[in-house]
């Protein structure tokens, strides 16, 4: 059975999923909603995309579309998830899920009243170098003791991924440390229950914090410092120091290796080295065999409970 599919917001990490639907079976992209209707047409035509639309709700109203991807802004993540869940379509949202706490939980109500398959862009539980760790510590073979974690980018303006002017502003606590912040509580096998986070000076234009530590402690006592900056100016990306019981590892992307910088082949761990493709395939398997995905909205969820009690604290810290 072919599964059709409807992604909005044809962008830069659209695109990312555009092309890793290509490399799986039996699904088939055949709405494409878009902002701006040259430059979506002009991405259908390249993927073979049959309908495009401005409106979310046109691609709902197809009666063949069983799923939708969102990769829209993060503010229109929940009440597009809803939308989709309530139009009866399974739905993956990018991370975030939300940037407010209670629209979170509003899409896990709505995914438990419509039943329907609801899960969220957690793409670090997807990338080969990281469930290579997750699988040893399955098998207790590794017991994660701490994790250091560096995001940085160089992002003074609004650009997004391809170097075109966003219509939003991208948030280094909502949006990059939602990535560790439940990668660490994954790897864990614990939850987090100690959390504090220091920012630095509000940016004059896009009034978020440009620079931001932050620290987890998880129930079993596992440490997480985390440092991001959307002023560094290279090298870019997050980069992982996993310190356990058994052993040391550090990811660069899809790269892993030990502490002593000895390169672990990680290409037989998955399918596919793109955790993009990981994560689209485990959203189609799950709608296949009924059944929750991994990073299901559920699953995720404690994340951003954990980052909207950040914020609180962030805020609070600002009054002083």
């Amino acid at each position: 059975m072919t599964l059709h599919v409807a992604l909005a917001g044809p962008g830069a990490f659209g695109q990312k999923h555009l092309d890793a639907i290509r490399n799986i079976p039996d699904v088939e992209v055949v709405s494409l909603i878009g902002r701006e209707p040259a430059k979506t047409r002009e991405v259908a035509e390249k993927y073979g995309v049959p309908h495009t639309t401005t409106e979310l709700a046109d691609a709902l109203a197809l009666p063949q579309v069983d799923a939708v991807i969102l990769c829209t802004p993060t503010q229109l993540h929940a009440q597009q998830a809803i939308a989709c869940l309530r139009a009866g379509k399974h739905v993956q949202v990018e991370i975030p899920l939300c940037d407010v706490l209670r629209e979170g939980e509003a899409v896990a109500a709505a995914q438990r009243e419509t039943g329907k398959v609801a899960m969220v862009g957690h793409t670090r539980r997807f990338n080969p170098s990281h469930q290579y760790v997750h699988q040893r510590v399955e098998a207790g073979r590794f017991h994660l003791q701490q994790m250091d974690v560096q995001t940085y980018f160089f992002r003074r303006t609004n650009m997004n991924a391809l170097g075109q002017p966003r219509s939003w502003t991208d948030h280094l606590l909502w949006h990059h440390a939602a990535h560790t912040v439940d990668l660490f509580a994954w790897q864990a096998a614990s939850p987090i229950v100690r959390a504090h986070a220091m920012q630095g000076p509000m940016h004059p234009e896009l009034g978020i914090a440009m620079d931001m530590s932050i620290q987890l402690q998880a129930a079993n006592g596992a440490l997480c410092t985390l440092s991001l900056s959307f002023n560094n100016d290279g090298p870019l990306g997050t980069f992982f120091r996993y310190i356990g019981d058994s052993a040391t590892y550090i990811a660069r992307y899809d790269d892993l290796y030990t502490g002593k910088d000895e390169k672990i082949d990680v290409s037989g761990v998955d399918v596919s080295m793109n955790g993009i493709e990981l994560q689209d395939r485990e959203f189609f398997a799950a709608i296949r065999e009924g059944r929750e995905p991994r990073a299901s909205v559920h699953q995720v969820l404690p994340c951003y409970r954990v980052l909207h009690q950040l914020e609180q604290q962030l805020a609070a810290d600002a009054k002083l």
